[in-house]
């Protein structure tokens, strides 16, 4: 389903020039897939996989989901995790954690159906949301150990402002911090496995990358100390010039490749043993930890009111997302949505056309004070990401050239 045109626009970002829409979901062709945050010099990405159909690999890969022998990959997890567990009081497996609802899920089934002694590991929020502190309480009161890992909060918001104004990004410290943080605690609490919950290839990565349970662990190391390192789309060495000493850079530094190697630290997806879904993951987490969706209905930029609850720039995430890619909040929520079997596509176009895009008004000012710029600075580098490709200026509104229909 392709809303070319004839004319010829500049595209940025390394986009596709053609945009197209996957005939099953609502999916575009612009969505980046995850790649290493500490290597980006630039906007540049790669994007998600389509075939000659139109359809998005995503959507492709649920057609595999429902050939899987779940039963077959649960004893495949009761194997490895008979493989790690301690008897003797100690960790073993270490839970990335938030307290929200997918990691709230993870945990509790380590626990409690496989026997396992989690410690949950939470990389702070750069400015958290009562919701999002409620709901980490909660899952530490039903019954889990938890490290909190806040970063340094002068140096965060300076990364975050160079990554918004370099790399239109501003979740990137946190990506990256969320990335090394559990790698970082198995070492130091010699707990080699870590359990993630879903892999992101379910969703917007290669399609290949979900046969197999393992993250790659190019997403949180380095192959020597002389590695070429980017924040915010600055070279490390080059930081000091925005008040950052090299010191404070330990928690977002990769570790060594050799090192992790050595500690024989593995990180596996719970997606690949048990047939991921977000929404009962949510039903499940009411239960089991209290876990509250958003006391104000749904999150700004999409009908959705139960993910991406913890931190206050979360608006900004998505919202910069649609800036540069065309594709929002609501987008990404209404594919999910619509392979799993809740809505139609009928029903996404619907929900898409009419959420995505929403401004995040609520912790605007916030967020900007955060960062240290004006308002004004904040829409020069937003209309200045903008590809011509994707928007065109009409009686001084930004629009869409293509919307899913």
């Amino acid at each position: 389903m392709s809303d070319s045109t004839t004319e010829k626009h500049k595209v940025l970002h390394g986009l596709p020039e053609e945009v197209i829409f996957c005939k099953r979901c609502v999916q575009n062709n612009q969505r980046p897939s995850s790649s290493r945050e500490f290597v980006k010099r630039d906007t540049n990405i790669t994007t998600v996989g389509f075939d000659e159909d139109g359809i998005c690999d995503a959507c492709k890969w649920y057609d595999i989901k429902k050939t899987i022998d779940w039963k077959e990959r649960e004893e495949m997890l009761w194997d490895l995790c008979n493989r790690y567990r301690r008897n003797d009081g100690r960790y073993d497996v270490i839970v990335p954690a938030s307290g929200g609802k997918d990691s709230v899920f993870v945990a509790h089934q380590l626990k409690h159906k496989f026997n396992m002694n989690p410690l949950t590991v939470t990389w702070a929020p750069h400015i958290y949301t009562e919701i999002g502190w409620k709901n980490l309480q909660s899952m530490i009161k039903a019954g889990f150990d938890n490290v909190l890992v806040t970063p340094n909060a002068k140096v965060h918001a300076t990364l975050t402002r160079l990554a918004f104004e370099n790399l239109v990004n501003p979740f990137q410290p946190f990506i990256i911090g969320q990335k090394n943080v559990s790698p970082r605690a198995a070492l130091q609490y010699d707990v080699p496995f870590i359990m993630y919950g879903e892999n992101h290839a379910e969703a917007h990565n290669k399609i290949g990358d979900n046969f197999t349970p393992l993250m790659n662990i190019e997403h949180f190391t380095r192959e020597s100390e002389e590695s070429d390192l980017f924040f915010g789309g600055v070279h490390i060495s080059e930081l000091g010039k925005y008040g950052i000493d090299d010191r404070e850079m330990f928690p977002y530094k990769p570790l060594l490749a050799e090192t992790v190697r050595k500690a024989g630290v593995e990180v596996h997806y719970y997606s690949f043993y048990h047939n991921w879904s977000p929404m009962e993951n949510y039903y499940y987490a009411k239960e089991h930890s209290g876990f509250e969706s958003n006391p104000d209905g749904r999150s700004e930029g999409t009908y959705t009111k139960f993910a991406s609850l913890d931190d206050r720039i979360d608006g900004q995430h998505f919202y910069t997302m649609f800036v540069k890619f065309g594709q929002g909040r609501a987008m990404n929520d209404a594919c999910r949505d619509i392979r799993d079997g809740f809505i139609t596509r009928e029903e996404a176009v619907e929900l898409v056309n009419k959420y995505d895009g929403e401004f995040p008004v609520r912790y605007f000012q916030e967020v900007l004070d955060y960062m240290g710029i004006s308002e004004e600075r904040y829409w020069e580098v937003i209309d200045n990401s903008r590809s011509p490709h994707l928007w065109d200026k009409q009686d001084g509104k930004w629009v869409l050239r293509h919307k899913v229909k």
